[in-house]
């Protein structure tokens, strides 16, 4: 876990920041009552349902995605080092918790609470101030996949097309680096 948090700091700061910006505009709103919470979470549950819907779309497209890049990497003539390859698979199960938490937010905000009687209206200012949090962190997440994803790319790009040397290439003294880029 700690190798986790030190090998992906940059893409771990960014989801941070992209949720604390988030969050940020949801405090900004301030205090609000029951039936006025009731009210934006009618009107946002469309947006967060969109939401949703588009990280479930960009995460099912990332794990395909890694599958090319897998096939690239292995395909390079330079040979490359296992930390490639547990860097793919530390992407691959982040992105897949990132599936599985919007496909449940979305399962939780397909529910008709605001067609609900039996709903007690002081509850709404709690049940959208989680919706709004959730689909904060949710949104960080697939920031931090996406810069994650970033450095894998851009690292196999500096190995296999400008045939540079990089801490995951495994680049003997006889392997030609181009040392002119």
């Amino acid at each position: 876990m700690k190798d986790f948090f030190k090998g992906n700091r940059i893409a771990l700061l960014g989801g941070c920041t992209t949720t604390g910006i988030i969050a940020l505009g949801i405090f900004l709103v301030g205090n609000i009552s029951g039936y006025e919470a009731k009210n934006l979470l009618v009107s946002s549950l469309s947006g967060l349902n969109l939401i949703c819907n588009t990280i479930v779309l960009a995460s099912a497209t990332i794990l395909a995605l890694l599958l090319t890049l897998l096939g690239i990497s292995t395909g390079a003539k330079t040979q490359l080092k296992s930390t490639l390859y547990r860097q793919v698979l530390t992407i691959a199960k982040f992105d897949t918790l990132v599936f599985v938490s919007a496909i449940i937010l979305f399962q939780f905000f397909n529910i008709p609470i605001a067609e609900a009687d039996n709903v007690a209206t002081n509850w709404y200012k709690y049940i959208y101030w989680i919706t709004l949090f959730s689909s904060s962190v949710i949104s960080g997440m697939m920031v931090t996949t996406v810069l994650m994803l970033y450095g894998t790319v851009s690292a196999i790009i500096t190995i296999v097309g400008l045939k540079q040397d990089h801490p995951f290439s495994d680049m003997g003294e006889d392997s030609e680096v181009d040392k002119t880029l």
